[in-house]
């Protein structure tokens, strides 16, 4: 276990408008396979070559990526500032969670869906394997804040997220990263509250 007097610091990881889908609602929006763009620090994850549409009731946003592999639920996740562009309001979520969140429109050239329960803005959380989490002492779910030290500093709060493939980063989305002045591989303390 850490010495509860040493300080704990994390990389940022800094997380875009993306969507997760399932084979069958990928196949129905796509004739090509799912192929893999580049690999993503989190272990057998990845982003795609595909892209889609997202469209609300006031605007659409192009090219939002779709990453891999595929997974059992259907999820967008959304910047707040994408949200005003799109008209609707999503709730800020952990993945999954995705009981009355908002509804968005799927759009590529050969399909458009709408989705009900499938929009979220996500939580900011801190990815970390088992192994990772009992020498830093945390347990999943566990909140911490974020302490960022420039020039726009200030506090962030998140969760621990533990899973056997975690690939210990903090992962925020672009708009914490613009307002605290964050680039992708800035370290900030983590600590428990």
């Amino acid at each position: 276990m850490k010495n509860i007097k040493e300080k704990i610091y994390g990389k940022i990881a800094i997380s875009n408008r993306h969507v997760h889908l399932t084979k069958e609602l990928y196949e129905e929006l796509f004739d090509e396979p799912l192929t893999m763009k580049k690999p993503i620090s989190q272990i057998g994850e990845f982003a795609s070559n595909q892209t889609l549409t997202i469209k609300g009731p006031k605007g659409t946003i192009e090219r939002v990526r779709v990453m891999g592999p595929y997974r059992n639920y259907n999820q967008a996740e959304i910047l707040k500032s994408d949200a005003y562009i799109l008209g609707i309001n999503p709730p800020v979520r952990e993945s999954s969670d995705l009981e009355d969140s908002e509804t968005i429109t799927l759009v590529t050239d050969k399909k458009e869906i709408t989705l009900k329960n499938i929009c979220i803005i996500a939580e900011r959380h801190v990815h970390m394997n088992e192994k990772k989490a009992k020498e830093l002492g945390f347990k999943n779910d566990d909140l911490v804040k974020l302490i960022v030290n420039n020039d726009k500093g200030g506090e962030m709060e998140a969760f621990i997220k533990i899973k056997s493939n975690g690939f210990f980063e903090i992962h925020i989305d672009r708009d914490d990263a613009n307002a605290f002045l964050l680039n992708n591989g800035d370290e900030v303390e983590i600590r428990k509250i």
